[in-house]
């Protein structure tokens, strides 16, 4: 035989096509629904472009709710199908307030559609998901939510809350691969896609993934499928379901609090009150007379995660992560250490043992190592 350099990541073997159905059944179970879960061969981005253009077209009038840039494009793709679409700013880089939500739907009785963002990893917030779906249920408005960055951090009950579409990512808090996704859809959903501009024959056709998976048996993937991807979101989700998707949304909150509370230990002003706050990140505003580009290269320590907030209202912002396998214990002192390092270089706060005592107690207290 030739010598060659083999690798475990080149010649992978075909994913077994009989699991394909059992990834999807497992995703639904994170979830909790039991509508049809379509696996996407792309990062969410995809995902959610599949959605909004297979759902828009003339006639559909929807409201946007935007509090990231991803909530700005997701209108952006519904206005390109031709869509009348109303987007609800919210006020820059915090969550949407529940009333502006209502005023809306009240003044608006066409509105068809309401798509939002659950968790915003772009700037640590989290929207108030149950109310606004509710208002939406209470009104027959079909609803789309981007949880690709709350799935695993934060509660997620598809069926108990009734929404009708959920597009989910697993490289966020369910620390898998970035290149494969989920949509979860709703049989009122699948009526609201089948009209005569839906897109086919497209990567962003929702009814060709129904028609050439769905309705075949849910066997074999459309298109040529990425067997490194699954293998990884097989391994991922094994890893997850041994410690089990409540203890991986506790971890998620429990680093979260003891971010929190150690940066306010440093003098640090938190961005968002803790309702308001996601578990996924922590964002913290600067004084205006710390450089914030001269912070984040004096907080580059070994093991720490800590960067720019993302999007309008966002240029003082930073943040800090502890997402995914980041929350936990050593990943949240590497951040605060990393912090508190870098205030001090910049003449500021001297506390940083006692922000590192903080995060001590309340693990001990959690009784979490």
């Amino acid at each position: 035989m030739p010598d060659r350099n083999w690798s475990h990541l080149l010649d992978v073997p075909a994913f077994p096509p009989e699991r394909y159905a059992k990834l999807a059944d497992r995703l639904a179970a994170l979830m909790k629904t039991r509508n049809d879960v379509l696996l996407i061969q792309a990062e969410a981005v995809l995902a959610l472009e599949a959605v909004a253009t297979s759902l828009a077209r003339p006639g559909l009038k929807a409201l946007n709710i935007v509090t990231s840039p991803y909530g700005a494009w997701f209108g952006d793709w519904l206005k390109r199908g031709g869509s009348d679409v109303i987007n609800l700013v919210a006020d820059l880089g915090r969550p949407i307030a529940i009333e502006a939500v209502r005023q809306q739907l009240d003044e608006n009785p066409d509105i068809a559609v309401l798509s939002l963002v659950h968790a915003e990893s772009a700037t640590g917030i989290l929207n108030p998901l149950e109310d606004i779906v509710r208002l939406a249920r209470e009104r027959g408005v079909l609803t789309v939510v981007d949880a690709v960055a709350s799935i695993g951090g934060h509660a997620l009950n598809v069926d108990e809350n009734g929404i009708d579409v959920v597009v989910i990512g697993p490289q966020k808090s369910l620390a898998g691969p970035a290149g494969v996704s989920a949509i979860s859809v709703s049989e009122r959903a699948w009526t609201m896609l089948r009209h005569e501009s839906a897109p086919r024959n497209s990567m962003l056709s929702l009814l060709d993934q129904k028609e050439q998976w769905l309705e075949t048996g849910r066997g074999v993937l459309p298109g040529t499928p990425a067997p490194l991807e699954f293998f990884a979101l097989d391994a991922a989700l094994d890893r997850l379901e041994a410690e089990g998707i409540d203890a991986v949304q506790a971890r998620h909150h429990l680093a979260a609090k003891a971010t929190r509370e150690a940066l306010v230990a440093l003098g640090a002003e938190l961005w968002v009150d803790d309702t308001l706050a996601s578990a996924l990140v922590t964002a913290v505003r600067l004084p205006a007379d710390i450089d914030r580009n001269d912070l984040l290269l004096a907080a580059r320590l070994d093991g720490a995660d800590i960067g720019a907030a993302v999007g309008p209202g966002s240029d003082r912002l930073v943040r800090l992560n502890h997402t995914g396998r980041r929350a936990s214990k050593e990943a949240v002192l590497a951040n605060i250490k990393a912090f508190a390092q870098a205030l001090q270089l910049q003449g500021r706060s001297r506390l940083g043992d006692k922000a590192v005592e903080v995060v001590d107690a309340v693990y001990s207290s959690s009784g979490a190592k």
